[in-house]
């Protein structure tokens, strides 16, 4: 095997082991974006429309979309060049995270046509309220 051989093998090595670093980096940087589990459950309001609002911005991903694009970037740019010698716990743990988002985004969206649904809720059942008694007035005239 010529020097150059070797020296191509052992940066590829290198670049490998760089590149699981990196995945395994964004796979951590998303996590520690996701919302925390005590803000999605201690939500302190005045009114419905505050917890809701509380809880819509307590489920925002935030940056962990971009850090999870990371690590699918870098994983799949490794699994193609087959640099990974073992990569099975990565993938487990993107398809982690990437469940656990979808299922933040799910809920966040619940929780915006909640908080959009319960204003206009609230008018309807003023409104009703408010045409009984006017009705209620007209009866004992």
């Amino acid at each position: 095997m010529s020097q150059s051989t070797l020296d191509d093998d052992e940066l590829f090595g290198e670049a490998a082991s760089e590149m699981r670093e990196d995945v395994e980096s964004s796979l951590a940087a998303a996590r520690a974006a996701l919302p925390d589990a005590d803000a999605i459950w201690d939500v302190e309001a005045d009114n419905t429309l505050g917890v809701l609002n509380s809880l819509r911005s307590a489920l925002d991903v935030g940056d962990a979309e971009d850090h999870l694009r990371d690590a699918k970037k870098w994983y799949a740019v490794g699994k193609r060049a087959e640099a990974f010698e073992d990569a099975d716990d990565l993938e487990e743990a993107i398809e982690e995270i990437e469940e656990l988002m979808e299922q933040i985004t799910a809920a966040h969206g619940k929780v915006s046509d909640l908080a959009s649904t319960v204003p206009e809720l609230r008018g309807a059942l003023e409104e009703a309220a408010g045409d009984g008694d006017d009705e209620a007035e007209d009866e004992e005239e």
